[in-house]
């Protein structure tokens, strides 16, 4: 299938879905196209006879390469426009936790669901050596921001905690590719297996990054300080986008840290210094269009995705059994940063754990790397869990987070008039 006709099809399905989504479902977009592409393909597979639309779309989706699209394709994209509205300050004030979260807690938690992993797949009688359930605890751990900063903007949570939560899905992704990489490399005996030389090359690609989308940004901020030309300073910042990302993986860097610290330069700098208010309306709204449109043709291939899948019970069976491990995993990792961060900082509201641990979804990106696994019966196990964790998150997590914050919210509120009543009572009795 020609380019044109795979974005034809894609752009089409978005379209009527969407359609359908706002006029009969009204779930949030992304949810919502993903469950109408899921019942379309479950239905196509229940379907007795091989219809025309089972071979096409089976026939689009073997000639997407999914990896290729969303890690060297859309993520550029998606990073770059959710950066761009990503509050500096906000995110310099929890800078530790963020750092934390984005880093230790994704280790930690690619440990924990390596070792649960492993134990689940031996009691099922699945065959996976244990440095393929490393791979699977690096690419299921992180957030994905392009599913977090979707679901959140519907969400209404507190703004303290949609910046740790925006901060971190933004950071970690970055440093779960590098570490996934790492794994990878070891398990395919192109890298040696040195605890040294893992974090040494996780560093590289870390800080390497980094430097890059400083660098790159702070060109790209200069140049947009000698023109006033809307058109002219978006395509720089399309051009950044594409470019940044594209120079950072020939340099061996890691592309989505340095698109992201470009965004942050360009969104809180380069928009406040150095646009008129006509470019930033423009900016805001084509980027965000941008951002719209790969969603939904991302959140439709996700809910398709099932139609080439080798599903069968066993692993399917550990998909189902993987969902509390991955949450449990979570809530430990983000749960004993935090607990430890609270004896320094009052910066951390009640039901701060359960709302990170349930706000933790997961989506293309891990979809992404377990298709990037060497092909064989690991690869094919590993890809079944791994979708039936992200449709759990997506669907499950993503439905609920706002009725959760909602409660948890009010909750935190009941807890604030307690307090202040007993001070009040307090200072009475005193007098």
């Amino acid at each position: 299938m020609h380019l044109f006709d795979i974005l034809a099809v894609l752009l089409s399905l978005a379209a009527v879905f969407s359609w359908i989504n706002h006029r009969f479902i009204r779930l949030p977009t992304t949810i919502g196209l993903m469950l109408i592409a899921l019942l379309l393909s479950l239905g196509l597979l229940i379907a007795p006879l091989d219809s025309e639309w089972h071979t096409l779309l089976k026939q689009l989706l073997e000639d997407v390469d999914f990896e290729d699209t969303v890690l060297h394709g859309m993520l550029g994209f998606l990073l770059f426009a959710g950066a761009l509205h990503v509050n500096l300050h906000d995110l310099a004030r929890h800078k530790w936790v963020i750092a934390t979260l984005a880093s230790a807690s994704v280790v930690g938690a690619t440990l924990l669901i390596a070792l649960g992993g492993w134990l689940l797949f031996g009691l099922l009688g699945l065959d996976v050596p244990f440095i393929y359930c490393l791979l699977f605890g690096a690419l299921i751990s992180p957030t994905d921001p392009i599913a977090v900063l979707g679901i959140l903007k519907k969400a209404n949570a507190p703004e303290s905690l949609n910046t740790k939560i925006t901060g971190e899905s933004l950071f970690n992704d970055g440093v779960a590719v590098v570490l996934f990489l790492t794994l990878l490399g070891i398990a395919t005996g192109e890298h040696e297996a040195s605890l040294f030389g893992a974090l040494g090359m996780l560093g590289y690609e870390v800080i390497g990054g980094a430097l890059l989308g400083i660098l790159s940004g702070g060109l790209v901020l200069l140049m947009l300080s000698r023109v006033d030309d809307y058109q002219v300073e978006i395509l720089l910042t399309l051009a950044l986008a594409t470019g940044g990302y594209a120079l950072a993986e020939q340099l061996h860097l890691s592309a989505p840290i340095a698109i992201v610290v470009a965004g942050l330069m360009i969104g809180n700098h380069g928009r406040r210094c150095f646009m008129s208010d006509k470019t930033r309306r423009h900016l805001d709204d084509f980027w965000e269009l941008v951002d719209e449109i790969l969603n939904a043709v991302l959140f439709v291939l996700i809910g398709l995705e099932v139609l080439v899948l080798e599903l069968s019970g066993g692993p399917l069976l550990a998909g189902a059994l993987a969902i509390p491990l991955v949450l449990a995993a979570r809530a430990l990792s983000v749960g004993l940063p935090i607990r430890m961060m609270r004896r320094r900082s009052s910066d951390f509201a009640p039901g701060t754990v359960t709302l990170l641990t349930w706000a933790g979804l997961r989506g293309g990106i891990s979809i992404a790397l377990a298709l990037s696994l060497p092909d064989g019966e690991t690869r094919d196990i590993l890809l079944s869990v791994t979708y039936v964790v992200v449709v759990f998150s997506i669907l499950v997590q993503g439905l609920t987070l706002g009725p959760l914050v909602r409660i948890i919210g009010r909750r935190a509120d009941r807890e604030l008039a307690e307090v202040t009543a007993d001070a009040d009572s307090s200072a009475l009795n005193h007098h």
